[in-house]
């Protein structure tokens, strides 16, 4: 009986759906070799695919979401325009320091540079304590004021060598504004790290960032030196040459991070999903609810925006018991002892504006819960109920557990909100008094 022919296959490449064929191994008919070797494909092919996994992650376009491929583009470019500039300031940085200067000294430079880096070390530890735990929940935000506070302090360096009596003031700043970035920028690029990877795979997809990163980095030096040496001694154009920069840095930006459709829920995303689902029953998709969100500071999205949008603004969450008046603490142990006995917090409303009380054994569930039923008396609150409290609850028995399934039907993710940190909490039960509010 003749034994059946087996061929073996070779494929190269990191994703299932993306393998290219290689080689085959099939036994031989000719009786001096016992199999054939053909190969397929060629080696400049082979080399371009190994070149570029240095740079996209294992599986690419598979392992990652679709927002990463355009948000990589912009951001690299706006990076080149970073690098680039770079070497202008540093060039008029270098140059007010007294660097080619004879009656410059080491000692004084020195001291003038470690007194910018100074300032910028204190400025990101004084950065961290105000607003580190903001960053997660407005990520997009925040890149974007990274990036902008990064431009200013180019702009102090190449402003300081035009003032010499105020130099260490004005680098100083320059080195404040650095710091912001560099706290904002690797905190919220953690973020999206964690957004992009699909497969856990948010450690291939870093390490390929930073390639990307040095690419991007020499190629802008390289073209910043060319530009460096061209207007040495042309301001005008040093001027100009930075403000086209600059602009096309922030536009490049602007465009990154609107790339960006993030499933995460913080107060604004919860905001607008929660309102349209009031008026018409359905729940936006993380695309639709991104070209809704704003990515600039609130002062400046306002001035052109629906105000609607900002319901969360008029929410306070983990309110401080102490902090509340003698009305308001009296409709607190009044809440307490009848309509939130068994939640985990506690709404009061004064003045168009819901406080949250969060209880000290409440779970993310929970804080998810309380914001929402805020957002919902906050709504409600415009319709002049005949009782806010009772209708806005009557509204969560019948519509909250609802909302939360469409929302994961849509790809959202409901584990928890993403909110400042809690740090005011209470506890209230029945009892003696001192035991009803800690």
């Amino acid at each position: 009986m003749k034994s059946e022919m087996v061929i073996v296959e070779e494929w190269s490449g990191t994703s299932s759906n993306k393998l290219s064929l290689t080689a085959v191994i099939s036994p031989s008919i000719s009786p001096s070799s016992s199999f054939t070797l053909e190969t397929h494909g060629n080696r400049f092919n082979l080399f371009s695919r190994r070149f570029l996994q240095a740079f996209v992650p294992e599986g690419f376009p598979s392992s990652v979401i679709p927002d990463y491929m355009p948000f990589q583009t912009w951001d690299l470019l706006q990076g080149l325009s970073t690098y680039i500039r770079t070497m202008l300031s540093t060039q008029a940085l270098l140059s007010a320091i007294g660097v080619g200067e004879k009656s410059a000294t080491v000692i004084g430079a020195t001291f003038q540079w470690f007194l910018r880096d100074l300032t910028g070390m204190l400025g990101g530890v004084v950065f961290t304590f105000h607003q580190g735990s903001n960053l997660d929940s407005n990520a997009k935000m925040w890149r974007l004021v990274a990036d902008l506070m990064n431009d200013l302090g180019m702009l102090m360096d190449l402003v300081s060598p035009l003032f010499p009596s105020e130099f260490i003031f004005i680098v100083c700043i320059g080195s404040l504004s650095r710091s912001f970035t560099g706290v904002a920028s690797g905190a919220t690029r953690a973020a999206l790290t964690q957004h992009f990877a699909l497969q856990n795979n948010a450690a291939d997809i870093s390490a390929k960032e930073g390639s990307q990163e040095t690419v991007a980095t020499m190629i802008g030096m390289a073209l910043g030196m060319l530009l460096a040496h061209v207007t040495m001694g042309h301001a005008t154009v040093i001027w100009f040459c930075f403000l086209a920069l600059t602009m096309f840095h922030m536009y490049a930006n602007y465009k990154a991070v609107r790339c960006l459709n993030l499933t995460t829920l913080n107060c604004e995303r919860s905001s607008i999903l929660l309102q349209h689902f009031m008026e018409a029953g359905q729940v936006l998709s993380p695309n639709e609810v991104s070209i809704l969100e704003h990515v600039l500071p609130l002062w400046i999205s306002s001035w052109s925006s629906n105000t609607a949008k900002f319901l969360y603004t008029r929410v306070q969450l983990g309110v401080r018991v102490s902090s509340l008046n003698g009305p308001e603490m009296m409709e607190l142990l009044s809440s307490a002892a009848s309509r939130y006995e068994k939640a985990k917090y506690l709404l009061l409303e004064n003045n168009g504006v819901i406080r949250v009380v969060i209880h000290k054994d409440s779970t993310t569930g929970d804080v998810m819960r309380g914001f929402v039923h805020a957002l919902v008396m906050k709504n409600l609150l415009g319709n002049k109920p005949t009782s806010l409290h009772t209708d806005s609850q009557t509204w969560m028995d019948k519509n909250y557990e609802a909302f939360l399934l469409k929302l994961q039907s849509a790809g959202w993710k409901t584990e928890r909100l993403l909110s400042s940190s809690i740090i005011w909490r209470a506890n209230w039960s029945r009892g003696t008094s001192y035991k009803k509010i800690n």
